[in-house]
């Protein structure tokens, strides 16, 4: 299981604001959350994504089409994935993981 770190900027919008961009790609992956696909978790700066990295790739791909989708002609979209094949972790474990070290 992969855990993916994705920003998605429109560019060309006709206001500063893009709260109803991110709004609309919430509204994507909580489909796919509520097929169970995927889990997500939004932030002030950014998504969080954890699967299977095929269907991760497709849900990017889903993401990063929604401003065209409202007539944007550009799309910039920033991907980070962690992708640890020798044990299986979720988000919350690496927090976790730091907060335990912390309380020493």
């Amino acid at each position: 299981m992969a855990i993916v770190d994705v920003t998605v900027i429109p560019v060309g919008t006709q206001t500063p604001s893009v709260s109803s961009y991110v709004a609309d790609i919430q509204r994507v992956l909580k489909r796919y959350e509520n097929k169970g696909e995927i889990r997500f978790q939004l932030t002030p700066m950014n998504t969080i994504i954890e699967g299977d990295l095929p269907k991760l790739f497709e849900v990017i791909q889903a993401m990063h089409e929604i401003p065209f989708e409202k007539g944007l002609a550009r799309v910039c979209t920033n991907i980070r994935i962690d992708d640890r094949r020798d044990k299986e972790r979720k988000m919350e474990d690496k927090l976790k993981r730091v907060e335990s070290l912390l309380e020493e």
